[in-house]
């Protein structure tokens, strides 16, 4: 059931590519996707291509996709591991969702980080604090991690 539904979402996928984001398997194996992310326009994030993994477990859709970033970002809901705090990946799971959602709720994420539920309190607290210095450090990875410079 898994492989259909993954079959099924890379079919609209490529049928209607997402504007921000592009993602599919990253070898023949149909539960390893690699997906890109542009940095938002307007955000500190902008001008980057940030690069996600996706592992989908052998009951998907009834358990979400693990995705990490591969490609390192200043951001309060995002480890200096990958790990990614947002609802939808976790306790807010719908087998509804697709990859898609999933995808253009992290676009969302990089234009509006959520401080009150942050993987990383001390960037949380800069954001909160001095929006400037933490947009400034965001920007300085971005540019550093994300561009191909």
């Amino acid at each position: 059931m898994a492989l259909k539904r993954i079959k099924k979402e890379l079919k609209e996928l490529l049928e209607e590519p997402l504007l921000m984001c592009t993602a599919g398997p990253a070898d023949d194996d149909l539960f390893q996707w690699q997906a890109t992310i542009v940095g938002p326009e307007g955000s500190p994030y902008e001008g980057g291509v940030f690069v996600i993994t996706i592992t989908f477990p052998p009951d998907y859709p009834f358990k979400p996709p693990l995705l990490k970033f591969a490609t390192k970002i200043y951001h309060c809901n995002i480890s200096s591991r990958g790990d990614i705090c947002l609802d939808i990946l976790k306790d807010q799971w719908s087998p509804a969702l697709t990859i898609s959602k999933v995808l253009m709720s992290l676009c969302s994420l990089l234009t509006d980080p959520n401080p009150s539920d942050p993987l990383v309190p001390s960037i949380a607290n800069l954001l909160v604090e001095d929006r400037i210095s933490h947009d400034t450090q965001a920007r300085l990875w971005t540019f550093k991690y994300a561009t191909g410079e």
